[in-house]
């Protein structure tokens, strides 16, 4: 593997959503976050005037966010050209420039296929205005974890080698060290695990492809996969991943992150010693000083 080539395909990753949305888009999952994504924002009660929507495949979380009222005017960086004009780019390489303005930055099932997710933290920070926030949701690194075995194991079995089918994602221990690193503040990580389950492996693949989440890394292998290893992963999930009516488990862990453009009114903690109140007295408890140096108690 080349160290200095990209993990991800962009240019590919948008053709393998182009190609979704021409053969009809699943859209379950983008669904889901959506309604997570305005759960989570109904915890913020001031209006957003301007609003960016990172990436999104299909456009209806900004539409859905503009039609709600949350947000007066949304600008869309999408994949694919769109009747109503959105910009089409990368998530990763935004257009605008570090003060663009936004009050609002949203992203559903995006920054997941990002090569340099550091670097489009940074621009997303520098593109919010003072105090604006970021809410995002992207796949984890669990995600597909079935699908993946699987395959490690069909292939070893029946080509005596591995090569990468299922992208490699962000870990959650790592997102909240990234948020601090791109400047946001008061940064919040969270996680919740969706499980799908299907008749078989062949109907989670063809969902994977509805969904332009089928292989665009950067190194995959270009030869076709051999029907043999085909059918051997599709043997082995069925034997691992059941469930006892006969169905299929599938997950897809979502990771949750949000931040705010640094504002001087939002909170802060307290420098170390400023207490003004004893733990001791708080707890109505006595408080015992402890030997030092050697002193008797």
């Amino acid at each position: 593997m080349n160290e200095s080539a990209p993990l991800f395909d962009p240019a590919l990753i948008r053709r393998r959503i182009a190609r979704a949305r021409r053969a009809g888009f699943a859209g379950f999952l983008v669904e889901r976050m959506i309604e997570d994504l305005e759960d989570r924002l109904a915890a913020v009660t001031r209006p957003f005037a301007l609003g960016l929507d990172l990436g999104t495949p299909v456009p209806t979380l900004s539409e859905r966010l503009r039609t709600s009222g949350r947000v007066e005017r949304m600008v869309r960086l999408g994949p694919t050209p769109e009747p109503d004009g959105a910009v089409v780019g990368d998530p990763e390489l935004l257009p605008f420039g570090g003060g663009a303005g936004f009050d609002l930055a949203v992203s559903v099932l995006a920054l997941q296929h990002v090569n340099d997710l550091p670097g489009a933290l940074l621009q997303l920070r520098r593109a919010l205005k003072p105090d604006g926030l970021l809410l995002a949701g992207l796949l984890g690194g669990s995600t597909l974890t079935e699908l993946r075995q699987a395959f490690l194991q069909a292939e070893s079995e029946t080509e005596g080698g591995v090569s990468p089918r299922v992208a490699p994602f962000a870990e959650l221990r790592d997102l909240g060290g990234l948020l601090q690193r791109a400047g946001f503040a008061l940064p919040v990580v969270d996680a919740e695990t969706i499980t799908v389950r299907y008749g078989d492996p062949f109907s989670l693949m063809r969902d994977l492809r509805a969904m332009g989440l089928t292989n665009a890394l950067h190194d995959r292998r270009r030869t076709p996969l051999r029907r043999a290893t085909l059918m051997r992963a599709a043997a082995i999930y069925a034997e691992r991943f059941s469930d006892p009516d006969g169905r299929l488990r599938a997950t897809f862990e979502i990771l949750w992150l949000s931040g705010w453009a640094p504002h001087e009114s939002q909170q802060k903690p307290l420098r170390p010693g400023s207490a003004k109140t004893r733990l001791a007295d708080a707890l109505g408890a006595a408080e015992h000083r402890l030997p030092i140096n050697g002193e008797s108690s």
